[in-house]
């Protein structure tokens, strides 16, 4: 079995169901008492949010590729960065590791291209929404065509990560939001839709909606489980 390599805290709420996954998804397999191999390193997020909301993003990237480093002296033999919106500085983060990095981004493309889903909507706070690290790595990479809200609903879709999911609020209000969001994508065309922060499936899943949800946190915690004991 591989020791996963875990950068969480971005937030701890989500990097809680990473965790739970990973090792029900590793007891199921292979039964017993058995559980996965870990090494996480759980930053702070309060200085991180910070130099998002400023854009310096060459400071999150610091903060978190020095993190990185400590997991693999730690003895990971692959990573996986714990929130889709950090996987901005995806790049630097491989630059200053040795091992593999699990892209969350590729997990669910993949999942997406075993659907033969080519249309789908995005959900995830306003940086993975309107920037291209994400999106653009769907279309160019996997000929993904990816559809956002429209810029009123990507500010709910984001107030609502921050404000209340990051805090473990889950607030019926905020829900019925996500949900008219996610009919409005569907009614536009979209095939499936991306819950593109790993926060956003503590608040929808997939009976609250005909349209397929991809929960990233699944998916990401599931690959990792299949890597780990491949």
């Amino acid at each position: 079995m591989k020791t996963i390599g875990l950068l969480g805290g971005m937030s701890w709420q989500s990097t809680l169901g990473y965790y739970r996954a990973i090792n029900e998804g590793v007891k199921n397999t292979l039964g017993g008492l058995h559980s996965a191999k870990i090494v996480m390193y759980s930053v702070d997020f309060e200085p991180i949010e910070k130099l998002q909301r400023k854009g310096d993003w060459e400071g999150t990237a610091r903060i978190l590729s020095e993190a990185a480093k400590s997991i693999q002296s730690a003895g990971a033999d692959f990573l996986l960065i714990c929130t889709n919106t950090m996987h901005k500085v995806a790049p630097q983060i491989e630059k200053a590791i040795d091992i593999p990095l699990l892209h969350i981004a590729d997990t669910t493309a993949e999942v997406l291209a075993h659907k033969g889903i080519k249309t789908v909507g995005l959900l995830g706070t306003a940086f993975t929404m309107e920037q291209n690290f994400y999106k653009g790595r769907l279309s160019e990479k996997y000929g993904l065509s990816v559809l956002v809200p429209n810029k009123e609903d990507r500010q709910i879709i984001h107030n609502v990560v921050y404000q209340e999911l990051c805090l473990g609020k889950i607030g019926p209000r905020s829900k019925t939001e996500y949900l008219r969001i996610i009919d409005v994508l569907a009614g536009q065309g979209a095939e499936a839709i991306i819950l593109g922060c790993t926060e956003i499936g503590m608040l929808v899943d997939q009976d609250d909606t005909n349209i397929k949800l991809l929960d990233t946190t699944a998916i990401h915690a599931e690959k990792a489980v299949e890597y780990t004991l491949e």
